[in-house]
C-alpha cells in the first residue's frame, strides 16, 4: 500500500466512526438512554472539554515518547475497549464518566492522522485534499448505514455501529504503515519542551488559530442538535441520514478539488469566504426552521467547515517547521475542534430547550466575529506564504 492510499484509508477508517459519534451521539443519549437534551448537553460538553485537554496535553506528550503510529494504534485500541463499556445499562453518572473518558481518548486519533498527513505532505508531497476526501466518504457511508439501521432496528444500534467501526479501524492501523510514521521520537523531539511557548509567541499563528476557533466553534449546534432538530421536524431516521449526507457529499467534492483550487489562495481570503458561508447558513436555519431550508443549507458545509479546515491545515504546512506541526495539530484539535464546540454546547443546549432555532442563530455570532477579525488583522499579522 503506497503512502497516499494509506493516508486515504486512515481518514476513511476514522471518519466512519466520526460519522457515528458526531451527529448521533447526543441523539443516542436522549433516545436510547432516556436523557433530556440538557442532560445530554452536559455530558457531551464535559466530554468535549476532556477532548480538548487530551489533545492539547496528552497528544503532544505522547508524541515525545512514542512514534506517531504507536500513538494512533494505542488510542484506537483504548477507544474500542471504552466503547464496549457502554453496552450495560448505566445511570447518568456512569454515562457521564464513560463519555468523558471516551472523549479524552477517541478523538486523539484525528490529530494523529492529521499529523501524519502533514508529515507526508512535507516528505512525500502527497495531496492532502485527495486523501481527506476519503474521510468524507467514510463519514457519508456511516450516515447512510446509521440511517438504515436506525430506521429498521432503532436508535440503540448506534452504539453497535460505533463498536464495529472502531474494531475495523483497529485492524487497519495494525497493518503496514509509512516509514516516516514509525520513526521513534529522537532526542531532539524529547527536548521540545517549549514547543507550545514557541507557537504561542508566533503572532500570525495565534491570529489564524483564533479565527479557526470561531469558525469551527460555530458548528456546535449543528453537530450536537442537527439530528434532534430534524427528528423534531418529524423526519424519518433514514431520511435524516440522507439529509446529513448532503453536507458530506459537498465536503467530498470540496476536498477532492481543494489542492487544485486553493493551493495559492491566501489564508485570509479562505477565512473570509468561510465566515460568509457560515453566517448565511445559520441565519437561514434561524429565519426558516423547516426541512427544505435545512437541506439547502447543507451545501454550505463545504464552506463553513471544509474551507476553514483546509485553510488552517495549509497554513501550518507552509508556515511552521517540521518539529512544530504535531503540537500545532494538537492545539488546533484541542481548542478549535473541541474546546470551542464544548463551551458553545452549553448555551446552545439551553437555547435549544427554549427555542430550537435560537441555538443556530447563536452560532452566527462566532462566524460574524471571525469575518471582522480576518478583515482587521489580515495585513498586520497573517503572514501569507506561497
Amino acid at each position: 500500500m503506497n503512502n497516499q492510499r494509506w493516508l486515504s484509508m486512515s481518514f476513511f477508517a476514522f471518519f466512519f466512526t466520526w460519522g457515528v459519534f458526531l451527529p448521533y451521539w447526543t441523539g443516542w443519549l436522549t433516545s436510547t438512554k432516556g436523557l433530556s437534551v440538557t442532560q445530554a448537553s452536559i455530558i457531551m460538553g464535559a466530554g468535549m472539554i476532556a477532548r480538548s485537554f487530551s489533545t492539547f496535553f496528552l497528544f503532544p506528550y505522547a508524541m515525545r515518547h512514542m512514534s506517531l503510529l504507536r500513538v494512533i494504534r494505542w488510542t484506537t485500541l483504548l477507544s474500542f475497549l471504552i466503547a464496549l463499556a457502554y453496552l450495560p445499562e448505566s445511570p447518568f453518572f456512569i454515562l457521564f464518566g464513560l463519555t468523558v473518558l471516551f472523549s479524552a481518548v477517541y478523538p486523539v486519533i484525528l490529530p494523529g492522522v492529521e499529523s501524519g498527513a502533514s508529515l507526508l505532505m512535507q516528505s512525500e508531497q502527497i495531496h492532502y485534499g485527495k486523501s481527506r476526501s476519503f474521510g468524507s466518504i467514510g463519514y457519508t457511508v456511516a450516515l447512510l448505514l446509521i440511517g438504515i439501521v436506525t430506521a429498521v432496528w432503532g436508535e440503540h444500534t448506534i452504539l453497535y455501529m460505533m463498536i464495529i467501526g472502531l474494531g475495523a479501524a483497529l485492524w487497519f492501523f495494525y497493518q503496514n504503515a509509512p516509514d516516516v510514521l514509525q520513526a521513534p521520537p529522537t532526542s531532539a523531539s524529547n527536548e521540545q519542551k517549549g514547543q507550545l511557548q514557541i507557537l504561542f509567541a508566533n503572532k500570525p499563528f495565534l491570529i489564524v488559530l483564533f479565527i479557526a476557533i470561531l469558525l469551527q466553534g460555530a458548528h456546535a449546534s449543528y453537530y450536537n442538535y442537527g439530528f434532534i432538530f430534524l427528528n423534531d421536524l418529524g423526519i424519518n431516521g433514514f431520511y435524516i441520514g440522507v439529509i446529513l449526507n448532503i453536507a458530506v457529499l459537498f465536503e467530498i467534492l470540496f476536498f477532492s478539488q481543494a489542492d487544485r483550487l486553493f493551493s495559492e489562495t491566501k489564508t485570509s481570503t479562505i477565512f473570509l469566504v468561510a465566515a460568509i458561508g457560515s453566517t448565511v447558513r445559520w441565519f437561514l436555519i434561524f429565519l426558516f426552521p423547516m426541512t427544505s431550508v435545512f437541506v439547502a443549507t447543507q451545501v454550505l458545509h463545504s464552506v463553513s467547515f471544509g474551507l476553514a479546515h483546509f485553510g488552517f491545515i495549509q497554513y501550518i504546512s507552509k508556515s511552521l517547521p517540521h518539529n512544530l506541526i504535531a503540537s500545532a495539530q494538537g492545539v488546533y484539535a484541542a481548542v478549535a475542534m473541541s474546546l470551542s464546540v464544548a463551551i458553545l454546547t452549553f448555551p446552545a443546549g439551553y437555547l435549544y430547550d427554549h427555542t430550537p432555532r435560537l441555538a443556530f442563530l447563536s452560532m452566527a455570532v462566532c462566524s460574524v466575529a471571525a469575518f471582522f477579525l480576518t478583515l482587521r488583522f489580515k495585513g498586520r499579522f497573517i503572514v501569507e506564504n506561497s
